[in-house]
This record gives C-alpha cells, structure tokens and sequence, in this order.
C-alpha cells in the first residue's frame, strides 16, 4: 500500500544495508517503495496516482537484489522510458530519480524524509535514465503512435486530431463543439494499487468503455490512470455513463486483487471553444 513511510532502510541489529536487503528482500522492496514515493511525492511529484507504474517495482526490485542502484542501471532506463511514455517530463523522472538517490543514500533515515537533490545523484544514473526518456520523447515527435499497446484504444494524439476534425466543422457550420459533443473521463485510483493491478485495471476500464460507448464514439487513452470517450449530446450520455459505471464496477468485482483498485471516477466533461483549449484539457486530464 502506498502511504508516507518512516523508518530505516538499514538493519536494526547494525547489520549493512546490502546484507540486510538479502536477509529480507520483500520487507526491504516494500519499504524502499514507501519511501521513494514519499520523498518523490515531497520533492514536487504532482500527481501522486500515476507516480506508481509497474518499473518502479522493477527497479525496486533489481535494487534490492544487487545492493544497490549500480545494479539497476537496465531497469532505471526503463523506468525513464515508461516515465516517457506516460508524460512525466525530464526534469519531474529526474527529480523522481533524485528522490530514490537520497533514500539510498540515507538509510538510516527515520523520519521518512529526505531532501532530493538532482545535482548530487550520480552522473551514471541521471544518464542512463535521461537518454531512455529522451529517446521515447524523440520517438514521440517523429511518430505519434495510433494505438496504446496495452488497452488497444487509440492514443491522445488520435483524439487530438480527432478533436481537430470537430471543431473545424463547427467552425464552418457556425457552431460550437460543445453544444454536440461531451468528454466522458474514467479516472482510476490507483495510489494504493502496484504492479500488475494497475495494468489489469487499465485493460478493464478499456473493455468497459468499449461496452457502454458501442456506437462510433472517439475513445482514447490518455494517461496511466485515464480513458475517455468524446460522445454526442443526443440525450442518452449520461445512460451510458451509468452504464460505463455499471460495466467497470462488475469487472473490478471480479478479482480479489483488485480491491486494491479505488473507486473510479467518471466525469461528462464540457469541451471548451477552441481546439487548443481542448489539447489543454487532454492535458491536465492525462496527469489526473
């Protein structure tokens, strides 16, 4: 469960972190998890439910097995990928890094408190974390990807262009987008949820937008925790926004794991007047 953390990373009998770590690698992996985020989370991470993807378990993971973050250097890069890949930017994966460095650094910590500072993490680890980002970033730029490998919807740069084609004829028709059309957002709590549950929520709250939105709507993702449909005000949106709750509580009822996963939030957006306003929105309901 992700919650502030206090406590040491160093063995109460004197024993050295590294031998520690192999003594009790789940105790140890749980608490370097809890502390990483509450540093991360007091260093100026700002959305804390999308903080806690799955390579953060990897690198956890690949920590506590070496001893150390030399020993993490593969799982960092793809933790700046999927950082990337998300839409954190380079300086919050980098301060992010920064927050696991300090609590590395500090073992003995009993507060549960560091103080991140990106200019005192090594040179190795800000690089192999850095290029990794860069690359998806760059990769981005060039080739906006059609479609999210794990949920199968289109992506945000689909519902962009999607959004484009809308506001360009109600430009020409002398309308306004919002007066047709509605953004239906599913937000997934996901702060207590790691791991594989965090993908397996995705997938649901995918199939469940697929079900309830049937009828030719634009659906997208559009970050870790979020999926969205834009949908014609014909009368039945907020029905088959009843039904999208419906259809993604009975999924998440399914799975004892599960019950990690907090209540979703499902929201009928009104879509502002321009398009760029709207990629703002995107935006902010990506981080959300």
């Amino acid at each position: 469960m992700d919650a502030p953390a206090t406590g040491s990373l160093s063995d109460p009998g004197g024993e050295r972190p590294e031998a520690a770590w192999r003594a009790a690698p789940d105790r140890f992996l749980r608490t370097l998890r809890a502390r990483w985020r509450t540093a991360s989370l007091a260093s100026g991470w700002r959305y804390p439910s999308d903080w806690g993807i799955p390579e953060v378990d990897t690198v956890c993971a690949a920590i506590v097995k070496h001893g150390g973050a030399d020993g993490a250097l593969p799982a960092l890069a793809g933790l700046g990928r999927a950082r990337a890949t998300s839409g954190a930017g380079l300086e919050e994966t980098l301060t992010d890094l920064a927050a696991l460095h300090a609590v590395l650094a500090d073992p003995a910590a009993t507060d549960g408190f560091v103080a991140p500072d990106v200019d005192a993490t090594p040179a190795r680890l800000l690089r192999v974390t850095a290029v990794a980002w860069a690359d998806v970033a760059l990769d981005q730029l060039t080739r906006a990807e059609v479609s999210d490998p794990l949920t199968g919807l289109p992506t945000g740069a689909y519902l962009r262009t999607r959004l484009a084609e809308l506001y360009r004829q109600a430009e020409r028709d002398g309308e306004r987008v919002a007066d047709d059309h509605a953004l239906v957002v599913v937000t997934m709590d996901f702060a207590t949820a790691a791991g594989w549950t965090r993908l397996t929520g995705m997938i649901l709250a995918a199939d469940a937008l697929r079900v309830a939105f049937d009828g030719g709507e634009s659906l997208a993702v559009l970050g870790p925790s979020t999926v969205a449909a834009v949908a014609t005000r014909d009368g039945g949106v907020a029905t088959r926004a009843v039904r999208l709750r419906r259809e993604l509580t009975e999924r998440l009822e399914v799975d004892a794991q599960l019950h990690e996963v907090g209540t979703p939030r499902i929201n009928v957006v009104r879509l502002p007047g321009d398009h760029e306003a709207a990629c703002e929105l995107l935006d902010t309901l990506s981080r959300n």
